[in-house]
């Protein structure tokens, strides 16, 4: 059986790691560590249970992104497989060993885990989706699946009719329980640190795995509880909105070509002045003031007309 890795990136995550970590207890695997420049005490109750674990600390002084950390645990990682998992994801017993097994029974490159929602049951549109199109990304830009969420692009993006209870060939596992073999991490050079700080680099990484022969799947039987965004939550409203949206333009450009990156911007534009709109008619995302929500929009449709500068986002 190959050995495993657990990579942990943690940027404020006191209020997870415990219990991730909790469950790592009896894992035959070495997990490594990297915290983003936390400013809560991620690092003291990392440091705390680290005597009873093989576990590696590594501490950053500046916020290296998702990517940049996970590509940071890779180098000090010794692993045949190595397992990318958020830290507000719980395995259950055996989690781990199920994804081991998965990749001697399918020979894949890559294996995601079932993110298993507060209901119980596999978390449907986001344990795995299909590569983004232009159409979907455009539908999403401009409020379409969030005003109509069974439309047929969006049925097919989320994989909403997938059985999530059955082993199969996906395209892009989320990157909350993202297992890959050494040697296919290293033959695309990790991950695609311009995916800053969060969101797409998972995808990004999917595609370009796919696209030089490698095989995905989806193990069922490897089961992680995820709570979800427990450091984008923390983000203010007006960056998120801002890392999102710049990515997604990023991806297009990167996989789609300029003109799908164009259309993409265009798209966003539009789709900012109907968010503005309903944000003016009290429609907006729950616990975001009226002007905090105006101020995100404005500034996202601005950059994509090219009146922003990328560079001044990073944190």
């Amino acid at each position: 059986m190959p050995r495993c890795s657990v990579i942990l990136v943690t940027y404020n995550s006191a209020a997870a790691i415990e219990g991730c970590l909790r469950a790592l207890r009896f894992e035959d695997c070495e997990i490594v560590i990297v915290d983003n420049a936390s400013q809560d005490d991620t690092v003291k109750r990392v440091r705390d249970v680290a005597q009873r674990l093989p576990l590696q600390l590594i501490t950053i002084s500046r916020n290296l992104g998702f990517a940049g950390g996970a590509n940071q645990a890779a180098r000090s990682a010794s692993g045949d497989v190595l397992l990318l998992l958020n830290p507000d994801a719980v395995a259950e017993a055996g989690a781990i060993d199920a994804l081991l097994k998965c990749f001697r029974t399918t020979k894949a490159s890559a294996v995601g885990g079932a993110l298993i929602a507060d209901n119980g049951q596999p978390d449907k549109g986001f344990a795995f989706r299909r590569l983004p199109t232009l159409a979907s990304l455009m539908l999403e830009a401009l409020l379409i699946n969030q005003l109509w969420p069974g439309n047929p692009v969006n049925l097919r993006y989320r994989c909403l009719d997938a059985d999530h209870l059955r082993e199969q060939p996906v395209e892009q596992p989320a990157g909350a329980c993202l297992a890959v073999r050494r040697e296919a991490w290293d033959s695309l050079g990790g991950m695609d640190q311009d995916f800053y700080p969060v969101w797409f680099e998972d995808v990004d990484f999917c595609a370009r795995l796919l696209a030089s022969g490698g095989t995905i799947f989806y193990c069922p039987d490897a089961r992680f509880h995820h709570s979800g965004a427990h450091s984008v939550s923390q983000l203010e409203f007006n960056y998120k909105q801002m890392f999102w949206y710049r990515n997604m333009v990023l991806y297009a450009r990167k996989h789609l070509g300029a003109l799908a990156a164009q259309i993409l911007r265009l798209s966003i534009v539009v789709g900012m002045n109907l968010r503005i709109i309903a944000a003016l008619l009290g429609f907006r995302p729950d616990g975001i003031r009226v002007r905090d929500a105006l101020r995100g929009y404005l500034r996202v449709g601005l950059w994509a007309l090219g009146l922003g500068n990328e560079s001044e986002h990073r944190t």
